[in-house]
């Protein structure tokens, strides 16, 4: 989007009237959900994820962790004893739903592990406790969830144990095992628009880009902010990083790196002096980013250009009450009719509240600048030929006519002979897989047989 559009576009925010109202009277410690509240863990991630279908949110509970799913048809208040997945058996720390298929999400919880449910069509009618799998390999609480865009299946996860793992869901295995290059606590992690590459920020303020299948470092940028505060990073239009964090004196930041030349930021930004981490949202197709602060009740808006000073601001949506937690929808489920460029699920604590933000058209056509086409549903790669090397770009798709499944949705397989998991004491693949234990306990039992006639046979020959 060109500089000069800026003004044309000026963008207008409207909250829209439904809202997800979770303010119940308190409830018993026997229920899942007791007292109805968003979650109150001090954890920096979004505590909610959202697509055309759902919107789910992290919530409290007693004796272990559990998050909300609601359709997006599903306003006004939420009944006490509204179903949960309340799986884990610690606090539910992050959730994403997975690019390909709306019908899964991933959580990962204080319990060290990571859990993959199937949310049937419609919303759940009763809590869901056993997950489609569960992926152990972290020792210490993951705190970072992020589904490969364009490999179906793939999922990074990074925890307080300083390992980033790449998971091939439907095997149940962790195929890469990034355990040697943070020295300290991970403070975010992200793909690439195609995930050939991996960027990460660290306690140690160093700023990494890797490679996800060898797991090496390709290029890194030591204090990138100097303030002790967390750090979190986003790729941006043309392979350039765009991070938010802090100054010495605590004010925060938003800088614009080139990977290519890592000495100095493209630009670097002070903003205010407010202690919530800024959580950034770029949307590339228009080029904008969004800085969602935790526990702030303002939303700031860049565009992010090839043009000095790189990153202009736009423009601040302001409100009451601060944010617990945000969600972003992807693209295809905004409503093109309405000029629709963004949508975010606002968590208040009690409550879900979309900001709907619009670019306002006098005409009723299709407005192409505002929607080129944009990433689709579809993986462009299978999780095996992607662990082999292959990577391909996202596979783009029109919103000309409202987003419409063209073809049938992803469906999530497991491959339940081969299905394995490892445990937190080996970061390697298990020797045998299903298959081969199957196979060895059929050698079992025919040796078994085979004994059993031999001993037969031999008392038959001393009888006569």
């Amino acid at each position: 989007m060109a500089r000069s559009n800026l003004n044309y576009m000026s963008m207008v925010f409207v909250a829209t009237l439904k809202l997800l109202d979770l303010n119940r009277p308190h409830l018993t410690l026997s229920s899942p959900w007791p007292g109805g509240l968003i979650s109150q863990m001090t954890w920096d991630s979004n505590f909610c994820s959202v697509n055309p279908k759902f919107v789910a949110m992290i919530v409290d509970a007693s004796g272990g962790g559990a998050f909300m799913v609601l359709p997006l048809s599903k306003t006004g208040r939420i009944d006490m004893s509204y179903p949960t997945v309340c799986g884990h058996t610690g606090p539910v720390l992050d959730i994403e739903f997975c690019p390909h298929n709306d019908n899964i999400i991933a959580s990962s919880s204080e319990d060290c592990s990571v859990m993959i449910w199937e949310i049937p069509d419609g919303g759940l009618t009763t809590s869901l406790t056993d997950p489609v799998v569960k992926l152990d390999g972290h020792s210490k609480r993951v705190g970072i969830l992020s589904w490969h865009p364009t490999a179906h299946n793939v999922l990074m996860s990074a925890g307080c144990d300083n390992v980033v793992i790449l998971w091939n869901v439907a095997r149940g295995e962790s195929v890469v095992r990034i355990d040697s290059v943070h020295p300290d606590l991970i403070y975010s992690a992200c793909w690439n628009s195609d995930g050939s590459k991996i960027l990460t920020t660290c306690k140690d303020k160093t700023m990494r880009v890797l490679d996800p299948r060898k797991g090496t470092v390709l290029v890194e940028k030591e204090k990138t902010h100097e303030g002790s505060r967390p750090i979190r990073a986003v790729f941006v239009s043309g392979g350039k990083i765009l991070t938010t964090g802090f100054s010495r004196m605590s004010e925060r930041q938003v800088a614009l790196w080139d990977p290519k030349n890592f000495g100095e930021p493209l630009t670097l930004q002070e903003l205010d002096t407010s202690s919530g981490v800024l959580l950034p949202f770029f949307d590339p197709d228009t080029g904008i980013v969004y800085l969602c602060g935790k526990g702030d009740s303002s939303i700031r808006y860049f565009e992010v250009t090839d043009e000095a000073p790189y990153v202009h601001y736009l423009s601040i949506y302001s409100s009451k009450e601060s944010q617990k937690g945000i969600g972003c929808m992807p693209k295809r489920g905004l409503d093109v009719s309405k000029c629709e460029i963004t949508r975010f699920y606002k968590l208040h604590e009690r409550k879900c509240e979309p900001i709907v933000m619009t670019v306002p058209r006098k005409s009723d056509l299709f407005q192409e600048d505002l929607y080129p086409d944009t990433i689709g549903p579809e993986p462009s790669v299978e999780a095996d030929e992607w662990f082999q090397g292959k990577d391909a770009p996202p596979i783009l798709i029109s919103l000309k006519d409202g987003f419409v499944t063209t073809t049938k949705a992803k469906e999530f397989k497991l491959h339940k002979s081969l299905l394995k998991t490892t445990t937190a004491s080996s970061g390697n693949e298990q020797e045998n897989s299903g298959d081969v234990q199957s196979l060895r306990k059929e050698v079992k039992d025919l040796k078994a047989a085979v004994e059993e006639l031999t001993k037969r046979v031999s008392e038959l020959e001393n009888k006569h």
